[in-house]
Parts: structure tokens; C-alpha cells; sequence
């Protein structure tokens, strides 16, 4: 195969300047004052999708159009002693209060569950993927593809903070009727895919993790099997930089899925719905944050703090592919009518 480079497509959110300051404007951010204990979000590479418990001890300069915090974390220090605390200057979009307690007496997670794992000084966002003896839970965090086993003691339900508030835990493992009645095709395809394994002309969607690409699914059909776990796919949308035909390229098992089944929203979607937005010819994971009509929504992004707005055509519901079969992730499914 020739090496061709796609066209870089935007993610949401990566809009001009003029833009980014209207929409600050019309969303300003909360304050958080010095003495406040938070988390800080990590955005170097490996670390995506990790917070940080730290104290604010230093806030924004009134001289400066810059909304960056200091920092001193509670459990990361300079010296193997542990006796200097790191300090670091932060982007106030990475910062959130510490997450409430839930009233979880049980200490449980089913299936399906999105959860923050504690793991080398850190929460780690991952989805509950398998139930284990002695109040254990097989966790996968969907980042770099990797499954770990963590105690319940050591997992709490991950919760989005969004414009000042938090949301509701997502009820990721709640079956509605809509999704039930997708059953039989999703087990179809799942002992079709369950071992990662795709055939030639097999409709598929392709994520990446280079910049620019990080969190989108793209469609696309295998051609073929190069080596045990790698094929080479052409895109459906994604061209080559001349233009010319479809890209192709090769992708690993653990970046393909096969395709979401259809789930039809006739009414309209709900507040807080998890959805993806079809943007630059990939599906976009985001939120709904507001509903402006029935067919107008505006849908927050949260690896780029950044909002959107959409037609109904242009969203669909956000599902998992767990374990070999599809879950949906929205956060107010059982409201659903």
C-alpha cells in the first residue's frame, strides 16, 4: 500500500478564535479559590482520561486573559522521599471539584458501568466489562485498550462535570426496551466479532489515536487481512490528499468495530443523552446540553470543553461495544418514553 496521509479533519470544538471567545463568553467557567481541593485532569499523552487530587494555591492573575490555576497535588512528589509536592500551572478547563459521594452501600458495579478506577496516584475513566470473585471488577479503559482487575474499594461512578454541576452517573448497563428489541442482531454480530476477527467486505468503523482524529469512529469496509489482528480498510468518507479515491490503511483489531445498530429516536433526544455527532465525517462522542427544539441541540465535548450544534439527523445514540456486544451509554435511558 502507497503511504497516503488523510486530510486532518477538525474535532469539534477546533474553531477559530473569534469563536472559541464568543462561546467563553456565553459560558463563563467557575472559580475555583485558592485552599480548594479539586482534580486535575492529565492531557499528556498515556494519561488521558486520568484526574488528579491537587489543592489550589494560586488563582488567576486580574492582569492576564488567561484562566490558569497552580496547583500542588496531594500524592505525586519530586523526590522518591516523598517530601516535596509537585506544583504545576493548569488551564482552569482542567480542573472539576471533587466528585460527590454516592450512596452506594452495597459497593457494587454491574456490567456496563462507567467508573473511575484508582491506579498510580489517579482516577482512570474505564467501563466495567466483567463481574470477578472476592469484589473484584475487570475494568477496561477504552483509551489505550487495556483491562485491569481492581477492587470494588477501589472503583467509584464516573461522573461528567459540565457547566458548573455534575451530571448524572451514566446508566450504561440498563437495558430499555429499544435496546432489547436490538438483541437477536447484536448477538448475530457478535459471534461474528467477539474474537476481533473481520471478513473481507465486513462494514466497520475505525477510530485513531493521532491528534486531530482522538475519539472519532470512522466508516469503513475491510478489504483484507494483512496479518492476525491487523487489516487494511477503505474509508467511506476519508479521501486521499489528491483527492483521487478513498483512503486506505492499515488499522489493528483493537481500533475496529463493527457497526452500531440503529436505534431510532422518532421523538427527540433528552438532556444529558449521550450521543455521538456526526462531524467531519466521523461520530463524535458528546452530550446533549441543551435541547434548543426538537430537531436542534446543542451537544458539549469534552475532551475539547467545547459545544456544538446539531440537527436530530445529525446525532445518534451513544453505544458501548463490550464484551462482544452492544450497550447503550446514555445517562437517562429508563426516562425514556
Amino acid at each position: 500500500m502507497s503511504s497516503r496521509r488523510r486530510r486532518r479533519r477538525r474535532p469539534p470544538g477546533e474553531e477559530d478564535e473569534e469563536a472559541q471567545q464568543h462561546q467563553q463568553q456565553q459560558q463563563p467557567p467557575p472559580n475555583f479559590e485558592v485552599g480548594t481541593l479539586v482534580e486535575i485532569a492529565s492531557t499528556d499523552d498515556g494519561f488521558r482520561g486520568s484526574w488528579y487530587a491537587a489543592t489550589v494555591i494560586r488563582g488567576p492573575s486580574p492582569r492576564s486573559s488567561s484562566a490558569s490555576y497552580v496547583v500542588e497535588f496531594q500524592e505525586i512528589y519530586e523526590d522518591e522521599a516523598g517530601t516535596r509536592r509537585v506544583t504545576e500551572e493548569v488551564e482552569e478547563s482542567q480542573i472539576r471539584p471533587i466528585p460527590p459521594n454516592e450512596p452506594n452501600v452495597k459497593r457494587d458495579f454491574e456490567v456496563g458501568d462507567e467508573v473511575e478506577a484508582r491506579q498510580n496516584d489517579g482516577w482512570w475513566e474505564g467501563v466495567v466489562v466483567e463481574r470477578l470473585r472476592g469484589g473484584r471488577f475487570g475494568v477496561l479503559f477504552e483509551e489505550w485498550r487495556e483491562r485491569v482487575v481492581s477492587k470494588v474499594e477501589d472503583l467509584r461512578l464516573n461522573r461528567k462535570w459540565v457547566h458548573g454541576s455534575w451530571l448524572p452517573p451514566s446508566a450504561a448497563g440498563v437495558e430499555d426496551p429499544q435496546q432489547k428489541a436490538q438483541s437477536q442482531l447484536e448477538m448475530k454480530v457478535a459471534k461474528k466479532m467477539k474474537s476481533n476477527e473481520f471478513t473481507r467486505g465486513t462494514p466497520v468503523e475505525v477510530s485513531s489515536d493521532e491528534d486531530g482524529y482522538r475519539g472519532a469512529w470512522f466508516a469503513a469496509v475491510v478489504v483484507e487481512e494483512v496479518s492476525k489482528g491487523k487489516y487494511l480498510v477503505e474509508y467511506e468518507n476519508l479521501r486521499t490528499e489528491d483527492n483521487a479515491e478513498f483512503l486506505k490503511e492499515e488499522a489493528d483489531a483493537l481500533h475496529i468495530r463493527p457497526c452500531p445498530p440503529e436505534i431510532v429516536v422518532a421523538d427527540h433526544f433528552n438532556l444529558f443523552d449521550e450521543v455521538d455527532a456526526l462531524y467531519n465525517d466521523g461520530w463524535w462522542v458528546g452530550v446533549v446540553s441543551k435541547v434548543l427544539s426538537k430537531s436542534w441541540y446543542v451537544v458539549y465535548f469534552r475532551d475539547t470543553k467545547e459545544e456544538l450544534e446539531f440537527r436530530h439527523s445529525n446525532l445518534r445514540l451513544h453505544q458501548e461495544w463490550i464484551g462482544g456486544r452492544w450497550m447503550i451509554a446514555s445517562f437517562v435511558q429508563k426516562t425514556r418514553a
